[in-house]
This record gives structure tokens, C-alpha cells and sequence, in this order.
């Protein structure tokens, strides 16, 4: 646990159920996927359960219903680009920033931080939904699920990120909302805040992290900005 304020020189963000509340739009694709199975619907309390390992993941889950489950190869390849052609389609329906979003991001771009966005997203669906949503604009670098041959909980997209904005592991803070964003940023050497909106199944007091912040404006309050 960091004792604030956290001296900081970049800030690295989770998307989906960090910035974005994109449930509904990732439900509607897997329930019309299954649909085309000939399965029941899963429903978003179900999906949201699911999130956060990109959509690969997410698909494996829904036809096992089992978090690491891994389904007959014939079926998940028949499933997954139904799912992609699916969220596609829905993608920027209702997905849209968490409050405290958007006055957060105003707030840490005010006072010169490097802002990120590190996602297991891939980089089709990342880079519509920021523009579509109006959150391009914050970010210095956007890192997608698939811009590396590892994502989250591996390091390698936070130690790439602080190697991209040009600063050391601990001076990035990671805000994030599941055990994914926590052990990456534990392996990275950097400090993380978690915010309790998220797509998480158990309590985010449980999560190792430096503080729990309400939202993104909280967070600033517990910051002291590096240049």
C-alpha cells in the first residue's frame, strides 16, 4: 500500500469496466452468438462475470461456462467470429464513459501527466469505441490485446508502456477494476488504483491494491504529478 499523494509521471487505464461501461454491447454479441448456436442467452450478469481476457476468452467461457474452460476446437471456431461479427454491430450502441471519466482525464491531461490505454481489447474494437466515445484525444498511447504477443496479467504491456511514455515502472500508475489490472501492475513494478464500478465478481476490497478510488477524480486527488 503506497501512503498518498503518489508521485506519478504517467497513468496507464483499463478500458472495459474501467473508462467504459461496455456491458450491454459485449452481452448483446454473445446472446446473438449463442443464438446462432442454438444455445439459451447468457444474459450480462453472466458476461460480466466473463470479461476481461479479451474475446477469445470471453467466447471459451460462454460455450463452457467455465472460466478456464476450453471448448471442442470445431465449436470455438465456429463461435468466435460469429461473437467478433456480432460486437461489431453493437459495438458503440450503448457503451459509454463511467462518470468521473471524462472530468479525471481532463484533470491529469491538465497537469501534463502521460495518459494510456492498456487493454486485452483487441485493437479492432479498442481504437472505434475511444473515438466513437470521445476518449482518443486523452491518450498519448493506446496498447490493444493484440499489439503484443502478451497481454494482462503479464507485464509486458505495462513495462512497454512505461518504456514507450519514457518513464520508469513506478512512476506509472495503473487504474484498472479486476485481479488482471493488479497482478500486472505488481509484476510491472508499478503502483495500482482500483476503482469498485467494474466488471469484477467479488469484492474489489479483496484486490492488492494501493488504494480503491470512487472514480477517476478521486483518483487525481491522491496524485502528485511529475513532469
Amino acid at each position: 500500500m503506497v501512503k498518498p499523494p503518489l508521485e506519478v509521471a504517467a497513468i496507464a487505464f483499463d478500458l472495459d469496466g474501467t473508462l467504459l461501461d461496455t456491458l450491454p454491447d459485449i452481452a448483446e454479441a454473445a446472446d446473438r452468438m449463442l443464438s446462432d448456436l442454438g444455445r439459451p442467452a447468457a444474459g450480462e450478469q453472466v458476461v460480466r462475470r466473463y470479461i476481461g481476457n479479451g474475446i477469445p476468452r470471453l467466447t471459451k467461457r460462454l460455450l463452457t461456462g467455465q472460466l478456464d474452460g476450453e471448448p471442442p476446437q470445431d465449436l470455438y471456431a465456429q463461435a468466435l467470429p460469429l461473437f467478433e461479427a456480432h460486437y461489431q454491430q453493437t459495438l458503440t450502441r450503448r457503451s459509454v464513459p463511467f462518470p468521473g471519466v471524462v472530468d479525471g482525464l481532463r484533470a491529469f491531461r491538465a497537469a501534463g501527466l502521460k495518459l494510456a490505454c492498456v487493454t486485452n481489447k483487441a485493437a479492432a474494437f479498442t481504437e472505434p469505441l475511444l473515438a466513437s466515445t470521445g476518449l482518443s484525444g486523452y491518450f498519448d498511447l493506446v496498447v490493444s490485446g493484440d499489439s503484443l504477443p502478451r497481454k494482462k496479467p503479464d507485464p509486458a504491456p505495462l513495462l512497454y508502456c512505461a518504456q514507450q511514455l519514457g518513464v520508469a515502472p513506478r512512476r506509472l500508475l495503473v487504474v484498472g477494476d479486476s485481479v488482471n489490472d493488479v497482478q500486472a501492475a505488481h509484476a510491472a513494478g508499478c503502483p495500482v488504483f482500483c476503482v469498485p464500478y467494474g466488471y469484477l465478481d467479488r469484492p474489489v476490497r479483496d484486490l492488492d491494491c494501493d488504494a480503491i478510488v470512487g472514480d477517476l477524480v478521486e483518483a487525481y486527488k491522491l496524485i502528485a504529478p511529475l513532469q
